[in-house]
């Protein structure tokens, strides 16, 4: 069924603004917060065609292939870091009720289906001199998107690959808010962080965080990766892109 308004705003039961086409759900997000947007409120796209990844890396999202959504939230600041766990607690649980068994999370927050990427996160927090008023949580989920004969074809998937059934994107979206509230209200809890480092398969893994190579051996409360050179050194690392072996350096 094709997404809208009225089917959005019926399903979800909270503040929604959607859009056929926008070039970014969190610009349109973070707008909508400088005008006084409620915390939970949700900006959906049906294509998005200039979304951003970690680094500033830009990202399409065709018409009627995937989930593209954006958050508004207004957690305390000492808990910000831990908006990507929420993220991608909730992501994982979508991917799980879609059928797959092989799950995990890739620190810090990318979601892996049969050992492929299934999703984009991107939290940002907004400001005000030193005050923290609000973040705007990004997401986005491959639904249909064909990766064969693209350059991702060894690294991402997509859920209907995983759940071999034609998916509902509406029903997808509201059950993905509904995870994303359960975790959110978990934030300031022990339980969210022992979750999301229940899931994750990097620990006990040799890694690379740029410069920093070694072995994962343990993750913080904020959700930052330590890391064990050969030289029995700690290193902390806070963000960055991972690589976890060098199959997946060829790729």
């Amino acid at each position: 069924m094709a997404l809208s308004q009225k089917l959005l705003e019926q399903r979800l039961n909270r503040p929604v603004k959607y859009f056929d086409q926008v070039e970014s759900t969190n610009d349109a997000a973070k707008a909508w917060l400088a005008a006084g947007a409620p915390e939970g409120a949700v900006v959906i796209a049906d294509e998005q065609t200039r979304g951003r990844g970690r680094k500033g890396r830009s990202w399409h999202s065709p018409p009627d292939a995937g989930l593209a959504l954006s958050l508004v939230l207004q957690p305390d600041s000492a808990h910000l870091p831990r908006v990507n766990l929420v993220a991608a607690l909730s992501v994982y649980d979508l991917v799980r009720e879609c059928g797959c068994e092989q799950v995990g999370i890739k620190w810090p927050n990318d979601v892996l289906a049969d050992g492929l990427k299934v999703s984009g996160i991107l939290p940002e927090a907004v400001w005000e001199a030193s005050r923290l008023k609000g973040a705007i949580l990004g997401i986005g989920v491959n639904v249909r998107l064909d990766f064969s004969g693209s350059a991702l074809r060894h690294s991402a998937i997509s859920l209907e690959d995983v759940a071999e059934r034609q998916l509902d994107r509406g029903e997808l979206i509201a059950s993905l808010l509904r995870r994303l509230d359960h975790w959110y209200r978990l934030i300031a809890s022990p339980a969210l962080f022992a979750a999301w480092k229940s899931r994750l398969i990097t620990l006990s893994q040799p890694v690379r965080v740029g410069e920093i190579e070694g072995v994962a051996v343990d993750v913080t409360a904020d959700g930052a990766l330590l890391i064990r050179d050969e030289q029995d050194n700690i290193h902390h690392s806070g963000t960055g892109d991972l690589v976890m072996n060098a199959e997946e350096r060829l790729h």
